[in-house]
C-alpha cells in the first residue's frame, strides 16, 4: 500500500482512537504501535512527506506542529517522556507525511 493514511484512516475504512483533531490534523493512536505509547500525527491533506513540502504548505506545516507539540506534552505529561520522529525516503512506509510521537519501551 503506497499512503495508508488516505486509503485507510482519512477514508473511514481503518478505525483509529482519535487523540486530538483539527479541521486540518488527525493525530490518533497507532494501529499497530511498536512502542508502549504510540500517536500518529497526519494532516488531512496528501503531503507525500517533509521533503515535498512547499511554500504554500506554511500554514498547514505550523498546524500540524502545534497539534504534534500537543499531544507530545501530553504524553510527557503522562509518561515523563516522548519522542517525535518522522521517516523519509526507504525508511517512510506509508508516502503521506506523517509523525510518531512515542514512549516506552519498543514492543515489537
Amino acid at each position: 500500500m503506497e499512503d495508508f493514511y488516505c486509503e485507510e484512516v482519512l477514508s473511514g475504512k481503518a478505525e483509529v482512537v482519535k487523540v486530538f483533531e483539527t479541521e486540518n490534523v488527525l493525530a490518533y493512536h497507532h494501529t499497530r504501535p511498536f512502542w508502549e505509547t504510540h500517536i500518529v500525527v497526519i494532516p488531512k491533506r496528501h503531503i507525500s512527506s517533509l521533503l515535498t513540502l512547499q511554500e504554500t504548505d506554511t500554514e498547514l506545516f505550523l498546524e500540524l506542529f502545534e497539534v504534534i507539540k500537543r499531544v507530545a506534552e501530553s504524553v510527557v505529561a503522562d509518561r515523563g517522556a516522548a519522542r517525535v520522529l518522522t521517516n523519509l525516503g526507504e525508511y517512510q512506509d506509508s508516502k503521506h507525511l506523517h509523525f510518531h510521537v512515542n514512549s516506552g519501551e519498543k514492543i515489537r
